[in-house]
């Protein structure tokens, strides 16, 4: 019983986080979440328009409080399944990380103060200000989508080098508003009444926004606004260099790991097992695997597994093995030549043994239909049959494969 419980909370652990292409339970979740998420910002946005509160209120109320109700359910079902999140932690401890980290957090404020008037009356238009927080669970969307995740850690990677600038910017605000307050509190004390003035005036002209609320008047605070404006292009221009530049650098790593992942030293193949296959039944250490050869993973009902010592595989798994690609003692490495036989090819109804290249070339497999054959000397060869072989003679028509 304990066993089939865990089973269950296990797989409720696999639906409410990001799902694979093959899950498609858990995928069809994660949309589903996606638009809990975007439809409860729609609704708090349209219920602040008078017209439409007063036509569809209730409506709008009905799909917050539903959605809300949403986030609550799966912020529970996070919790009960935390020490799947935290696998090296026991389930107290996997719970307080969980509940302490950023989502958590996100996560409990996206429903709580919908329900806290309810206990405190009195503090209704706080809790309602700490609503704004559920905007941050959009951050959960960034997750199903790997184009976004590059902006996270493209974040992440150059957080040393925006930490800096923004310190350069505060500085900078703090020196330009002390001196503009010196200039121009005497011409304009109801203005510049105090150093906060001269900081939001900072603020509003380092950042280029500009309101015109407040402005130097005196030609001294004129000219030092002039160097001020100047200035903060360059300023402002920091981060955005620094974030322009981390995009650049990660979507160069990314083209260089396409380009080049193809020269790896590590070739896979997948092998289907049957009823019939002798490792069926046995553990991943009872196959007696040569020394360089290793099971990568295992597919089983569309999940992918990496493998452990003490694993049993079963009919129906699909083993991914790798192994390093192979060099002669030269260190050069086989070239294997492919050729499919068409219609009126001289090989067409011949055995292999009885091929005039037989002595020079050595035919490695023969992929009929769906179906790969591991050839002998009285194979029939037919048409349409993909023949893979060696040989160090040029053959018309073949195509040079690299093992």
């Amino acid at each position: 019983m304990q066993s089939t419980w865990e089973k269950r909370r296990k797989r409720v652990f696999e639906i409410i986080e990001v799902g694979t292409e093959y899950d498609y339970i858990s995928r069809i979740y994660d949309f589903f979440n996606a638009f809990c998420i975007i439809l409860n910002l729609i609704v708090s946005m349209v219920y602040t328009f008078e017209e439409y509160r007063t036509a569809y209120g209730s409506l709008l109320m009905t799909i917050e409080q539903a959605t809300v109700a949403l986030f609550m359910v799966d912020y529970f079902l996070r919790i009960w399944t935390a020490k799947y999140l935290y696998p090296g932690s026991t389930q107290p401890r996997a719970i307080l990380k969980y509940m302490t980290s950023f989502t958590g957090i996100v996560d409990l404020l996206s429903f709580l103060p919908q329900y806290l008037p309810f206990f405190f009356p009195a503090g209704a238009i706080a809790f309602r200000m700490f609503r704004i927080i559920r905007i941050f669970r959009l951050f959960r969307i960034n997750a199903y989508y790997d184009s976004l995740n590059v902006i996270t850690e493209v974040i992440v990677s150059k957080k040393q080098q925006l930490f800096s600038s923004v310190f350069i910017i505060l500085m900078l605000m703090l020196a330009s508003s002390l001196c503009m307050y010196s200039l121009e509190h005497e011409a304009q004390p109801e203005v510049f009444s105090n150093a906060f003035s001269g900081i939001w005036w900072a603020a509003s002209t380092l950042l280029t926004v500009g309101y015109g609320d407040i402005y130097p008047i005196t030609v001294l605070g004129k000219m030092f606004g002039i160097f001020i404006a100047f200035l903060d292009v360059g300023i402002v221009a920091i981060p955005t260099g620094i974030i322009s530049a981390g995009f650049v650098d990660q979507y160069s790593r990314i083209k260089r790991m396409s380009e080049y992942g193809q020269e790896a030293d590590i070739h896979f193949i997948q092998i289907h097992l049957t009823d019939q296959d002798k490792w069926a039944g046995k553990t991943i250490s009872q196959l007696h695997l040569p020394a360089r050869v290793i099971v990568a993973a295992i597919q089983r009902d569309h999940k992918i597994i990496v493998p452990r010592g003490n694993m049993v595989v079963k009919a129906g798994d699909a083993m991914v093995l790798g192994a390093e690609s192979f060099h002669n003692n030269k260190g050069e490495r086989i070239q294997l030549k492919e050729m499919v036989l068409q219609k009126n090819h001289p090989w067409i109804g011949q055995r292999i043994q009885e091929l005039d290249i037989s002595r020079r070339s050595i035919i490695v497999l023969v992929k009929r239909n769906s179906r790969t054959l591991i050839p002998n000397g009285n194979m029939l060869l037919r048409e349409q049959d993909m023949v893979i072989f060696y040989s160090q003679i040029h053959m018309a028509g073949a195509t040079e494969i690299d093992v």
